[in-house]
């Protein structure tokens, strides 16, 4: 499909807009989050084994092994089984961590065997087996020639709200380990204090880690050892990678086309903005699958957060998959797949059938013919989830828009800073 922008398009966006505007709350609705979020508070993790990352000097030998790199906006810990806390450091640390798993015998698909005490046992639980530095670019660079597959793949993650650091790495190790994955891991942690009611000081570290998470996806794609790059996101780091993407859109004047997929699962991003930030990424956009379900309770308590307007993850977008197919997005809704997370909010790791599909679109495989079968066998409404991205213009030179396209576009720009420069709407 040309990267050209349609009337019917830009309607159909003007569309999208009515999901996210704040409907009123009633009172048991706004105290129903409140009682999620006192649940979380009182059922969490208060009582799992913390500071899990001091590297075991003995490991079973059949266990998995996910060699990865992370990359940290994260205050050093001076706790080596902790390494990094929740609070914010003041430059980006890289490190190589390689994690162990428990033999296929000891496990079940989706599941994090958390330890249980330290050292953990690596024939049942998850394991950290090495640990090492990697700050300077030849040791980055290195890093990426050591690691890469023979097709040159490589999948950043960035991960949810509530997330420590060990969360992060042995979450992503999960997810590269079930999908069966060979493309090249890198984890991008940003500070988090993993407590429920610090939402707040979370949204605003995700949004102070936009320029690092920016300089990590134009560093890969830099690299003469790389040649495809997938951005898997999930919950609020989906808005950070959405934002860091447009960033890096407005640095470079366009998305590195090495940057060929985005996966953002459960997104909790505003409805109103992820329409904005598609709009300022420009014509050459990644293709992007969004994973949604309506039984996110998760992001029914950030849609109270967040004045009652609709998150992209939580919200029914069935009526707009033609719009969003046209725009090169793709959409699976995941609300009938049982997921072990009573929020129904991790789906996308915890549900064998999502983490193999994840691996086989992370393979570069095509699903197109098998999508039916699929959808039968587990309830998923799926989109164009695989298959070449059809990208479509949401912000195009002028020369190249229609008179009347031209007025619905600029009716989506806010109307005091809407304006064209250089021959294109910007604002």
């Amino acid at each position: 499909m040309a990267d050209s922008i349609t009337l019917n398009a830009l309607q159909s966006i003007h569309g999208l807009q009515q999901i996210g505007r704040a409907r009123p709350i009633s009172k048991r609705n706004r105290a129903l989050p409140m009682l999620l979020l006192l649940s979380l508070a009182v059922n969490g993790c208060a009582t799992r084994v913390e500071n899990v990352l001091q590297p075991l000097t003995v490991h079973a030998s059949d266990a998995g092994r996910v060699d990865m790199l992370v990359a940290t906006t994260r205050k050093p810990s001076e706790n080596p089984g902790q390494l990094y806390s929740g609070e914010r450091g003041k430059a980006i640390s890289l490190n190589n961590v390689i994690v162990s798993i428990p033999p296929d015998r000891n496990r079940k698909l989706g599941e994090v065997q958390w330890p249980s005490h330290v050292p953990p046992n690596p024939e049942k639980e998850f394991a950290v087996i090495e640990t090492s530095k990697a700050g300077s670019e030849n040791q980055v660079l290195q890093w990426f020639r050591k690691s890469r597959n023979g097709k040159r793949q490589v999948i950043i993650f960035v991960h949810g709200f509530n997330n420590t650091y060990a969360d992060a790495v042995f979450r992503f190790a999960q997810i590269i380990h079930d999908s069966g994955t060979d493309a090249t891991p890198i984890l991008f942690t940003w500070p988090s204090r993993a407590r429920v009611f610090d939402y707040l000081y979370d949204k605003e570290s995700a949004n102070y880690s936009r320029r690092a998470l920016e300089d990590l996806i134009l560093q890969a794609a830099r690299s003469p050892d790389v040649d495809d790059v997938t951005i898997l996101a999930h919950s609020m780091g989906a808005w950070l990678a959405t934002e860091a993407l447009r960033g890096v859109a407005m640095r470079e004047k366009s998305i590195p086309a090495k940057v060929k997929n985005v996966i953002l699962a459960s997104p909790d991003i505003d409805i109103d903005v992820v329409r904005r930030q598609f709009v300022e990424m420009g014509p050459k956009r990644p293709h992007f699958t969004i994973l949604t379900s309506t039984r996110d309770k998760a992001l029914e308590a950030s849609r109270w957060l967040s004045g009652g307007v609709d998150r992209v993850g939580g919200s029914d977008l069935t009526p707009y998959v033609a719009v969003l197919d046209e725009l090169g997005v793709s959409v699976i809704d995941t609300s009938a797949i049982a997921s072990k997370d009573p929020l129904g909010h991790n789906t996308f790791a915890d549900s064998p059938d999502i983490v193999r599909l994840l691996g086989r679109r992370l393979a570069g495989q095509s699903l197109a013919g098998s999508e039916a079968s699929f959808t039968d066998k587990i309830g998923v409404a799926a989109a164009n989830f695989a298959g070449t991205a059809a990208r479509v213009a949401v912000a195009v030179p002028v020369s190249v828009m229609s008179g009347e396209a031209h007025d619905v576009m600029k009716r989506e720009l806010t109307p005091s800073t809407g304006k064209i420069v250089d021959g294109q709407i910007a604002y």
